[in-house]
């Protein structure tokens, strides 16, 4: 299974962690293709994970966004399915094989969703009521888009558009060329150190303005896919 997988994974400013998030992946994954993509860190973050073997490293040479970085390692991968996550530690890479064990039941694409979320009250309600919103716009169904756990086929990557905020809206994109979607309970976890990049402000500001894009893009884009 894991000679299938290909793993990318985002590091902005993370060089508390970068470290042991990689460790924790290659001992959960053996065999996985793992692409850590530096969004342009200005700390110690390049030159850690530069030099951690095994794993393929990219960086960027100033912070072009999440979405940038996840995008630019899906273009990098080789395997026959791509998987998600963030790089602060709060996702647990032991819960790519129900992801994947998901995909070779039947499913395109699987979304974890945070069934006991490890954050604050604030960020927990200001989530909950962002997906509420992006649901009732997009209609995808998809309870947590916020959790970057999420495996797909490598051909998916295609019916991707990049854009600033794009990460959020993977299923939407994905729900829309065609595919079949499966959300499963993951893991997650406190930070193990830093904070956040983001507060909720800036969410809340981002995702008025990403959906009206979003929503226009979606009944615009063209659905090219053969079965």
């Amino acid at each position: 299974m894991n000679a299938k997988l290909s793993i990318v994974v985002p590091f902005y400013n993370e060089e508390e962690t970068v470290a042991d998030v990689v460790a924790e992946i290659l001992r959960a994954v053996p065999g996985a293709e793992v692409i850590a993509v530096d969004d342009g860190s200005k700390d110690r973050t390049w030159e850690i994970l530069s030099a951690i073997p095994g794993i393929r490293a990219m960086r960027f040479p100033q912070n072009r966004g999440q979405s940038a970085a996840m995008y630019a390692g899906m273009r990098q991968t080789t395997r026959e399915i791509v998987a998600l996550m963030d790089g602060d530690g709060q996702n647990d890479p032991a819960d790519f094989p129900k992801l994947v064990e998901a995909l070779e039941q039947g499913a395109d694409v699987a979304c974890g969703y945070r069934a006991h979320r490890q954050d604050t009250a604030s960020r927990r309600y200001a989530s909950k009521i962002a997906n509420k919103i992006r649901r009732a716009f997009l209609h995808d169904g998809v309870r947590d888009t916020g959790c970057s756990l999420k495996a797909f086929r490598r051909e998916a990557v295609d019916h991707l558009i990049p854009f600033n905020g794009m990460h959020r809206y993977i299923p939407a994109q994905l729900l829309r060329a065609g595919m079949k979607i499966v959300e499963l309970p993951v893991n997650h976890r406190g930070r193990m150190a830093g904070t956040s990049k983001y507060t909720n402000w800036d969410r809340a500001l981002r995702g008025i303005h990403d959906l009206i894009g979003v929503s226009w893009l979606l009944k615009r884009k063209v659905n090219i896919r053969f079965d």
